[in-house]
């Protein structure tokens, strides 16, 4: 899960180049002795750069639940590398003994080499199984869902993961003609949508595809449950970097380091009654975003939004 810049990466920069890396690595504050986590390792970007920062006695726990990225693990012995889900990150690192870190990097979306593998089913460009899973293991499809969910279901995804414009109409149209059209293929897809697209094809169908994957892979659900956990997993004076490409996961992690929750049982208001702890410092009020010089050698830095906060 990934994205991209000039800083190039062994042989895994074919893989992945990671976005925002200078900015991501700078913020974290790295400490030679101390304990990371790379909720996303993908082509090992990122985690090339904190390794190359830590001494003997730092350590660095790298999750992905993508096999392919397996390939990339380097041989260091301070890397411990789990293939799951970042959402059980405090289990497991409980299962390394380890109760707090240093420091949290999550880069969120997906990586160049799954965007560029058509096997995938990820790519607008390439044909393919409407597939979409980060996680081979689980059973639910792209195919799948088009294919039973309602179109109530169909249309609130269209409309909430991809900011579709023509959502409801979308929904509506696969409905009705899901059981006349083959729905295996990212072709068979296309075919099928190609009388209500509107727009630009190629933005429309990548909002199309972008709410697909999210709802496949539970990407939102995902990062909550992983980020109400780092207000155990971080030390105080510790620090989160989560790199988001699309306004929903922005939204999700603002809310979050303003109020380190997800519900909203204490308003603010004057009126309201108990205290909110506050765990987290926002580094900065904006996010940051890529260069000029980034901006040009990668087109997919141009969405990346950097959110930095401290644990207090």
């Amino acid at each position: 899960m990934k994205h991209t810049s000039s800083h190039q990466v062994n042989n895994s920069s074919q893989y992945h180049i990671p976005v925002l890396y200078n900015e991501t690595l700078t913020a974290l504050q790295i400490k030679p002795n101390g304990v990371y986590v790379d909720c996303t390792f993908g082509g090992g970007g990122h985690s090339k750069g904190i390794l190359e920062q830590l001494n003997n006695d730092g350590r660095l726990f790298a999750f992905d639940q993508d096999a392919d990225a397996q390939k990339n693990i380097p041989n260091d012995n301070r890397i411990f590398f789990v293939p799951n889900n970042f959402r059980y990150i405090q289990k497991f690192l409980r299962l390394h003994k380890v109760q707090q870190v240093d420091g949290v990097l999550a880069d969120l979306g997906v990586s160049s080499h799954q965007f560029d593998e058509g096997s995938r089913g990820f790519s607008t460009r390439f044909d393919g199984p409407l597939d979409m899973r980060m996680n081979t293991s689980i059973t639910t499809t792209a195919a799948n869902i088009l294919q039973t969910f309602s179109e109530q279901q169909l249309h609130k995804m269209f409309e909430q993961y991809g900011e579709v414009t023509n959502a409801k109409t979308l929904a509506k149209h696969i409905v009705q003609n899901r059981k006349t059209h083959q729905l295996q293929t990212i072709e068979h897809f296309k075919m099928l949508i190609h009388s209500v697209v509107k727009g630009n094809p190629n933005k429309y169908l990548a909002q199309v595809f972008q709410a697909l994957r999210i709802e496949v892979n539970d990407e939102i659900g995902a990062l909550k449950e992983m980020l109400l956990q780092l207000n155990d997993v971080i030390k105080s004076g510790g620090r989160a970097a989560i790199i988001t490409f699309h306004s929903l996961e922005d939204r999700v992690v603002k809310n979050f380091f303003r109020s380190g929750s997800f519900n909203n049982e204490l308003p603010d208001n004057p009126f309201a009654t108990g205290t909110k702890e506050k765990f987290w410092k926002q580094v900065a009020s904006k996010p940051i975003t890529a260069n000029e010089e980034e901006l040009k050698l990668n087109k997919r830095s141009r969405s990346a939004k950097l959110r930095v906060a401290e644990k207090n």
